[in-house]
C-alpha cells in the first residue's frame, strides 16, 4: 500500500482540508498520514476562527512522520503563515520527499483567508519549485501569476507564467469561470492540455480543491503518470460533486465515498435483478404479459448518469411456452429502451430506479386501476418533430409527459403505439422485486 502524507490545516466540518484528504486517499486504496499546520472552526456557512498550529510543532510532526514511515506522494493544503510554510520547505528538502502536489491554498470559498498575504511569496518562491505539480484554482492563480484570468486563453497564458517561477508541473482549475463546462488547463513546460467535465447544479462543492489534489497524490504514488492521474482525479471529483451532500445551512461538501460505493452497487444492482428474475420463473403466471417484442427488467445504480448505470438482461426476457427464459446474466450498459425509462423516472423521483415493459391491453389498464395502481399515458402523436428526429428519444420525451401530467408518480405508464410501434405498459418501481411483485399481481388478476 502506498504512502501519502497531507501537510494541512484541519476541518472541524470534515469537508475540506485532512478531512477529506485522509477519506480520499483511503477511497483510493492508499495509506493516509498527516501533518496539521493549523486548526479551524469551521462549517458549511464559512470559517469562524483558525487557531495556527506552531511551526516547531509542524516541524515535529513532518519528522516523525518522514523519519519512520517515509512516502510514496505529499500533498499541502492550507499553510497559515511564513514560517509553517519554511518549516515544510526544509522539511521536503530534508527527507528527499518525491512527488509533491502543491495546493496553494489561500482563500476559502467563504472568501476567509486561509494563507496570510506576507506568507504568499515564501510559498511562491521556495515551495513551489519543490513542486510536482501545483493545482491553483482561477483566483490562486491570478495573484501567483499577477495576471488576470477570464477566459481559457488567459489560463493557458497563465500556467506557463506559473510554470516559468519554477514547478515541474501546472494545472489550473477552471471551476470559476462561468458555462456549462468546466475545463482545467495542464502544462509541463511543453505543451498544454485540456480535462474537461460538465457542471452539476449544486452548491455543495466544499472540499473540492483538496479532494481533487489529494487524489491526483495518491494516483501519482500508486504509479500512473501525471496525465493518467489527472484525468483519472478529474473524473473522481467531478462524480463526488455529482453525488455531493445536502448537509448543513451553506456549501456542503462533495461526497468521494459515492464514486467507490458505487463499484459496491453494481454488484447490489445486479444480485437484486437475479433475484426478482428468480421470483418472475417461479411465478407460473406471467407469461402471457410479455410482449412481442419481449421484455427487460432494468434496474440503476442510484443517481445514474448515463446508459452505462442501468443495468437489464441481454437478449431480453423470452417466452418459450410458459416458461420465462434468458440469454445471460444481467449487465450494465444493455437494455437502451428500458435505461431510458429508468433514467427518466429517476429525474423526478430519486428512488425509481427500475421498471419492466409488458405486453399492453385495454383489460390489462383497467385491471391495473382496480388493483390500485396509479396510470398514466403519453401518445405517440403528440411528440414533437425535433425529438422524433433525434434517435432513441421518444420514450424519454414520452415517460416525461406521463409523469408530468400525472397527481402522483404513476406504478404505470403506458402508450397506444403507432404504425411500426407495438403499444406497451411499463411497469415502474424502486427496486426489481417492488417492479415484480406489481407484474405478478397484474398477471394473476389478468389470467
Amino acid at each position: 500500500m502506498k504512502r501519502i502524507l497531507t501537510i494541512a490545516g484541519s476541518d472541524s466540518g470534515g469537508g475540506a482540508g485532512i478531512q477529506a484528504d485522509i477519506k480520499t486517499i483511503t477511497l483510493l486504496g492508499g495509506y493516509g498520514m498527516s501533518v496539521l499546520t493549523a486548526l479551524t472552526a469551521q462549517n458549511t456557512l464559512g470559517v469562524e476562527a483558525i487557531f495556527p498550529v506552531s511551526p516547531d510543532f509542524v516541524e515535529k510532526q513532518l519528522d516523525a512522520v518522514l523519519s519512520d514511515l517515509g512516502t510514496d506522494a505529499a500533498k499541502t493544503g492550507m499553510l497559515d503563515n511564513t514560517d509553517v510554510v519554511d518549516v515544510v520547505v526544509k522539511k521536503v528538502q530534508q527527507y528527499n520527499v518525491r512527488n509533491l502536489v502543491v495546493d496553494p491554498v489561500m482563500v476559502a470559498k467563504s472568501g476567509h483567508r486561509l494563507l496570510r498575504p506576507e506568507a504568499e511569496q515564501a510559498l511562491v518562491n521556495n515551495l513551489l519549485p519543490l513542486a510536482l505539480l501545483v493545482t491553483p484554482n482561477l483566483p490562486e492563480a491570478e495573484v501567483i501569476s499577477g495576471e488576470k484570468i477570464e477566459t481559457v486563453e488567459q489560463m493557458e497564458k497563465a500556467a506557463q507564467s506559473i510554470w516559468k517561477l519554477g514547478c515541474k508541473n501546472v494545472l489550473i482549475k477552471g471551476g470559476h469561470l462561468p458555462g456549462d463546462v468546466l475545463v482545467d488547463v495542464f502544462f509541463d513546460g511543453k505543451d498544454v492540455y485540456q480535462f474537461e467535465s460538465k457542471r452539476h447544479e449544486t452548491q455543495n462543492t466544499h472540499g473540492t480543491g483538496c479532494t481533487y489534489s489529494a487524489a491526483i497524490a495518491t494516483l501519482v504514488a500508486q504509479g500512473f503518470n501525471l496525465l493518467e492521474a489527472i484525468a483519472k482525479a478529474k473524473k473522481f471529483i467531478d462524480l463526488a460533486i455529482y453525488f455531493s451532500l445536502s448537509l448543513g445551512k451553506g456549501k456542503g461538501p462533495t461526497n468521494p465515498y459515492e464514486v467507490v460505493a458505487r463499484d459496491w452497487n453494481r454488484y447490489k444492482v445486479i444480485q437484486s435483478l437475479k433475484s426478482a428474475l428468480g421470483t418472475l420463473k417461479r411465478s407460473a403466471t406471467v407469461a402471457h404479459l410479455l410482449p412481442e417484442v419481449q421484455s427487460n427488467l432494468a434496474y440503476s445504480l442510484p443517481k445514474p448518469i448515463s446508459h452505462d448505470d442501468v443495468a437489464a438482461f441481454p437478449g431480453r426476457l423470452v417466452r418459450v411456452g410458459e416458461e420465462l427464459l434468458t440469454v445471460r446474466d444481467p449487465e450494465f450498459g444493455t437494455s437502451r429502451h428500458m435505461a431510458n425509462v429508468v433514467l427518466t423516472a429517476t429525474k423526478f423521483k430519486e428512488e425509481m430506479r427500475s421498471a419492466m415493459n409488458i405486453r399492453y391491453s385495454e383489460a390489462t389498464v383497467r385491471k391495473c386501476l382496480e388493483l390500485g395502481f396509479t396510470v398514466a399515458k403519453f401518445d405517440r402523436k403528440d411528440e414533437p418533430e425535433a425529438i422524433k428526429k433525434k434517435e432513441g428519444s421518444t420514450l424519454s420525451w414520452g415517460v416525461a409527459e406521463a409523469i408530468k401530467h400525472s397527481n402522483t408518480f404513476p406504478d404505470i405508464i403506458y402508450d397506444t403505439g403507432e404504425i411500426g410501434k407495438e403499444p406497451m405498459i411499463r411497469v415502474l418501481g424502486s427496486n426489481p422485486g417492488n417492479v415484480v411483485e406489481k407484474v405478478i399481481k397484474i398477471a394473476r388478476a389478468t389470467r
